[in-house]
């Protein structure tokens, strides 16, 4: 089982940049930007990674993000998250940023942008990994910011190629931001939205059926509706799960009662990503060696989950197509 977790290509499709921010690398850029940080040591910051729910966890991550303040931080951010998925057999990401973050403490959208695409096409020329970016806007900030930054995006297209929803989910549903996804279809752009890991069943309605989404983030909690799963099923709607980040944010209450497993055995076109891995104790491969652990995967169900990463990525068919053969090539069935 290790070495086909290991020898799998994958891809990564639900993966924050800003989650990437390990404490090691927080200090480092502190101190470089001359940013008082409110811990003491890498130590210290890391006991406050005990996560009571979504809010918890973001209120630690939105200051972590305060030490990113020139375009060489985002370039180190992003190179440092791609060295590892090198390591991790990782062949195509697709990659979450929040400028609206960034925005509120004047750092322009370009800075941010130039910095992690510098990194993106280094990663494409020296460690064979292939890319996108995802801008997500923030859901509990007003629908009215989104439209000027999505202009700005268009400078970029070439590689920001969709727009996201993502930060505090309960109490601000997928319809709240009906209009800003539909000025983005219009502009071209791909659109997925998270949905269903703390907020109801109903917010992937409304994702999938208000914001014309083509990917839901989370979305574990699909379960709960069989019509759900029935149309998902059937659209083979891409879901990006993250396990460990479900259980550190009390999502799911361990990973033995992960949904996965199920979620695999209904033909739920699931995908396993790390979400915010500097803080959810574990990257990419992580994810796929606790849930074969503790959901007992076999072989072909880890197979398929590496199948879905490249069906589900936002790539021309030719590319699925040479990603998957890739893995059929690999015979440890």
């Amino acid at each position: 089982m290790e070495d086909l977790i290991c020898l799998l290509p994958k891809a990564e499709l639900h993966i924050h940049i800003e989650g990437t921010l390990e404490p090691e690398l927080m200090f480092k850029l502190a101190q470089r930007n001359k940013i008082k940080l409110p811990y003491a040591n890498v130590q210290t910051l890391k006991k406050a990674y005990q996560f009571s729910n979504l809010q918890s966890f973001l209120d630690v991550y939105y200051q972590g993000t305060q030490v990113l303040v020139n375009e060489e931080d985002f370039f180190d951010l992003t190179w440092a998250y791609l060295s590892k998925m090198a390591k991790q057999n990782v062949k195509h990401v697709e990659l979450f940023f929040d400028p609206q973050t960034h925005l509120a403490r004047n750092i322009s959208f370009d800075t941010v942008v130039k910095g992690i695409i510098k990194a993106l096409d280094k990663a494409e020329q020296e460690l064979d990994i292939t890319s996108h970016l995802l801008l997500c806007f923030l859901r509990d900030l007003p629908e009215a910011n989104t439209f000027a930054i999505l202009e700005k995006a268009l400078d970029y297209q070439k590689k920001i190629v969709g727009i996201g929803l993502d930060s505090a989910e309960v109490g601000n549903p997928p319809s709240k931001f009906k209009n800003i996804f539909k000025k983005a279809k219009e502009l071209g752009f791909r659109r997925v939205a998270h949905a269903g890991e703390e907020g109801p069943v109903e917010y992937i309605w409304e994702a999938l059926n208000i914001l014309d989404v083509e990917r839901i983030d989370h979305g574990i909690r699909c379960m709960e509706d069989p019509a759900l799963v029935s149309l998902l099923v059937n659209r083979q709607i891409p879901l990006t799960v993250c396990p460990l980040s479900n259980v550190m944010l009390k999502a799911v209450v361990s990973l033995e009662k992960h949904p996965l497993k199920l979620m695999l055995a209904q033909n739920l076109c699931v995908t396993v990503n790390s979400d915010d891995p500097a803080y959810f104790n574990g990257y990419i491969s992580d994810n796929y060696r606790d849930v074969q652990d503790k959901l007992h995967l076999n072989n072909s169900e880890l197979i398929r989950l590496a199948k879905n990463s490249f069906t589900a990525a936002f790539l021309t068919d030719q590319q699925k197509r040479n990603y998957i053969h890739s893995i059929d090539q690999i015979n440890l069935l």
